[in-house]
């Protein structure tokens, strides 16, 4: 199934247009004949013998950008002066800088934000390493660290190839949330390298976010991290997943009535992501949880687990289901998946449970498309933008590290986490909730703002907090 003309493939067409009737129809004609969305027209009044504008075309592909373009070349009357990819331009020079927070416009300013002042704030905190949260970045500056061998829908790309993923991190970071956060792509070739460096790394930041490195390394990199340094760590491949996948669940189970205890639950993909939903379901008070590999069924006794999937092993699957997807969907009353695209048939919608809840989170395309399933579930939810009930991280990490910087956390703890989970749930009042919207938007900045208080009051709660 073709993907549908969308923002990420528009482009930008800069055209003059002789000023005679239809040149704009014929224009505007010829991009629909070929399948182009005009999302955008520069509004113009139409005097003299030529008309320049800009038209903002969306498309479906590479391809079909060029195909869209070769069809504005052939319009009589219209010439193609220039035109670009809208998607490539905006990321030209990044999308992150460094900006700077007092005035240095003369030698007053000079002398107290760099020498000779500055070495009486050096000796402050010299003699207590803890002013370092007061005075310097560290207080509101996040890493945001990869690797590149797990980008998301890309796989391993490496280190360069995953900085724009890492700079647009750091754009929402700051957008929604206030924290400045910086891009860490590591050329290195172990986990053990990823935590060397961090750890050498970690005095410049308030906190560390991982992100896109591939299982198992990355629960062996947070786990040595959490341990050897006293700032928050958080794998938001993990955790940030498991956020709103909890926060999403339990407003499908407001929309159906159904019970957190009772659920049976198939989770399909048992990466990073995937054992961590499981363990903040768990924590949850979910019922039966099934994982489900490449290999099938994931039971206690299976052979070839690595440490974190037998951890998943011993703590779900009561029953020791084995099989393939198919076989444990049967009767199944959520499927959530964090795996790959088109995996999940309809005939595996109609073998669940009465009003099923199916969240296909594989991006970019899911396990199975929204419009296959239609009136076979009671709630839908994806990781896209464009099917109702989007399940984004981005509802969760600029706020938890909002409310973890706020606390001075030493750690984002479990609690922590369902309070954010509990936060994100809580923005959909009960006159707005409904099987279409199950998830505030990504654009309510106060999302972020309550997921940070509710963060860092739990921080409180659990012993992490050094205000």
């Amino acid at each position: 199934m073709s993907n549908p003309p969308a923002t990420q493939y528009s482009i930008s067409l800069d055209v003059t247009l002789d000023n005679v009737p239809g040149v704009l129809g014929r224009l505007c004609t010829a991009i629909g004949d070929a399948g182009g969305n005009i999302f955008a027209i520069e509004g113009f009044v139409a005097k003299g013998r030529e008309l320049e504008r800009d038209i903002v075309v969306n498309c479906s592909s590479v391809e079909h950008q060029n195909e869209v373009v070769v069809a504005v070349h052939a319009v009589e009357g219209v010439t193609l002066e220039e035109w670009h990819d809208r998607t490539f331009r905006m990321h030209e020079g990044g999308k992150v800088e460094v900006l700077p927070l007092c005035p240095v416009g003369d030698m007053d300013d000079l002398s107290m934000a760099y020498t000779p002042g500055v070495a009486r704030v050096c000796r402050a905190i010299a003699a207590d390493e803890r002013l370092a949260d007061e005075y310097t970045i560290r207080k509101n500056t996040v890493a945001i660290v990869s690797d590149g061998t797990a980008v998301l829908g890309l796989g391993d790309i490496g280190p360069k190839g995953a900085m724009p993923v890492m700079e647009g991190k750091a754009l929402l970071f700051k957008a929604f949330a206030g924290v400045d956060a910086f891009p860490i792509c590591l050329d290195v070739n172990s986990p053990e390298e990823i935590i060397e460096t961090v750890i050498r790394l970690a005095p410049t930041f308030g906190g560390i976010n991982l992100e896109d490195i591939a299982a198992p390394g990355a629960f062996q990199v947070e786990e040595a991290l959490k341990k050897a340094l006293d700032i928050p760590v958080f794998h938001d491949d993990q955790h940030g997943t498991a956020v709103v996948t909890l926060a999403a669940l339990e407003n499908a189970l407001r929309v159906t009535g159904k019970r957190m205890e009772d659920l049976s639950i198939v989770i399909s993909g048992v990466g990073a992501a995937g054992v961590a939903i499981g363990k903040i379901l768990l924590g949850a008070g979910a019922g039966k949880i099934v994982g489900v590999d490449s290999r099938g069924a994931v039971y206690n006794g299976r052979d070839g687990l690595n440490a974190w999937k037998q951890w998943f092993a011993e703590n779900t699957n009561p029953d020791g289901l084995q099989g393939s997807l198919s076989d444990v969907m049967h009767g199944a009353d959520v499927f959530i998946g964090v795996s790959a695209p088109d995996i999940l048939t309809v005939d595996d919608i109609r073998n669940m449970a009465a009003e099923p809840i199916v969240f296909a989170m594989a991006n970019p395309d899911p396990e199975i498309r929204p419009e296959l399933v239609g009136d076979l579930v009671a709630v839908m939810g994806t990781g896209r933008s464009d099917y109702p009930n989007q399940i984004n991280n981005v509802l969760a990490f600029p706020g938890i590290f909002r409310g973890a910087l706020d606390a001075r956390a030493s750690d984002i703890t479990e609690g922590m986490k369902l309070a954010a989970a509990k936060a994100i749930a809580d923005s959909v009042t009960d006159e707005k909730l409904s099987a279409t919207n199950i998830m505030p938007s990504v654009f309510d900045r106060s999302v972020s703002m309550a997921v940070a208080a509710a963060v860092a009051e739990a921080a409180v709660a659990d012993g992490v907090s050094r205000t």
